[in-house]
């Protein structure tokens, strides 16, 4: 059956088209891919002046707090596109056949390269709510950098709204830095994780203040500190992310230790390695290019991931999971576990141990470690 000559004329079709709602560009992979919904709660980052990332993941557009009133009309477009594909699945029978009409030409007669930017952003907003529904609806991210910069009751009022819109949906996340965790107070922590936020994901990158100073983070060691567990004390979810490689060749081992050490205080739930790779829009690609900076090699990256890990006494979970883990086997397959849940800590220390050394083992030119900015 031709799913969509079937609803061309029928009223969902225009019904559909009304809706949209603000879906900022980057989510964490945990969070990510199909499975969660995405509330923008501010536009872009408010710091955008760290040197290995200069804001480009949001194009470097102006920052900007969104209101409690727009947040709600977003969540309001979603609860009407949900109902719209509720009613959908009972007319078609299943949610893949609703997946097979909910394509531009269905809607709009057009092809993806053909839309205009209101028809763009009105079927991306669709998709994204079916897929967080075909996935089970169990999870809501909140877009973009640093979302904890609204105020407190504020978003305390908008999470309290999703979950009255979504009763169904278990874990609320969203990024946050460091500096706003550690000026907001615990009473103000404790009611938004009471209001719905259930974990936050922080950009640690360093727990060494020389390279934290160095790539102008904006933060210092004692913030970090501070902030995660603060967060940890609210009985949030807390996810940090560090960085391989951010103090180069000159500061690499403090940088290991120092940031074993900041995390082995704060005792995050999860700790995420994102390896250092250049961006050639950042200052800190220039160094590098200029022979100021000095970037690891693929031993180089592996000998300073063993001096953290052995330096490493928290009680969570060490995850490689993306691809910038760029370390392989012999046979070509990823040196860790890209699972999103990774090795638990510190049961699996020592395995974890055991494949540093089995990618040290290994001719360095098996990582392969191919820059893609660089290509």
């Amino acid at each position: 059956m031709d799913y969509s000559e079937f609803l061309k004329d029928i009223e969902e079709r225009d019904e559909l088209k009304r809706y949209r709602f603000e879906i900022g560009p980057i989510r964490p992979p945990s969070e990510g891919g199909c499975c969660s919904l995405l509330i923008r709660i501010t536009y872009n980052c408010p710091w955008s002046r760290c040197r290995f990332c200069y804001g480009t993941p949001y194009g470097g557009e102006k920052f900007r707090k969104r209101g409690v009133g727009e947040i709600i009309e977003d969540i309001l477009s979603v609860k009407n596109i949900e109902n719209v594909i509720k009613r959908l699945i009972i007319k078609l029978g299943s949610i893949n056949r609703v997946g097979r009409i909910i394509t531009p030409f269905f809607l709009y007669e057009k092809r993806f390269d053909e839309l205009n930017d209101a028809e763009y952003k009105n079927i991306r907003s669709i998709i994204n709510v079916y897929e967080w529904m075909y996935s089970g609806e169990k999870t809501v991210f909140l877009q973009d950098a640093n979302s904890l910069v609204m105020n407190s009751k504020d978003l305390a009022t908008v999470l309290r709204y999703i979950k009255k819109q979504f009763p169904q949906v278990e874990r609320v996340t969203s990024y946050a830095r460091s500096s706003t965790l550690s000026r907001k107070s615990l009473n103000d922590l404790i009611m938004l994780k009471k209001s719905g936020l259930d974990r936050l994901h922080v950009g640690l990158e360093s727990g060494d203040d020389d390279v934290l100073k160095y790539v102008n983070k904006g933060v210092t060691a004692k913030e970090h500190i501070i902030g995660g567990v603060k967060a940890k004390e609210a009985k949030i979810e807390l996810s940090e992310y560090i960085m391989p490689g951010l103090g180069g060749k000159k500061l690499s081992v403090q940088h290991a230790k120092n940031t074993a050490r900041v995390i082995s205080e704060i005792n995050p739930d999860y700790v995420r390695s994102r390896p250092y790779t250049p961006n050639p829009l950042t200052p800190l690609y220039e160094e590098m290019v200029n022979g100021e900076f000095e970037i690891l090699t693929p031993y180089g990256y592996l000998d300073e991931t063993k001096i953290l890990v052995k330096n490493l006494n928290f009680d969570g979970r060490l995850c490689f999971d993306h691809m910038m883990n760029f370390w392989r086997k012999k046979d070509g397959r990823p040196l860790f576990s890209r699972n999103y849940e990774g090795y638990n800590f510190p049961d699996e220390k020592d395995k974890v141990l055991a494949l540093i050394d089995e990618g040290l083992s290994i001719d360095e030119s098996i990582h392969e470690h191919k820059l893609e900015y660089l290509a």
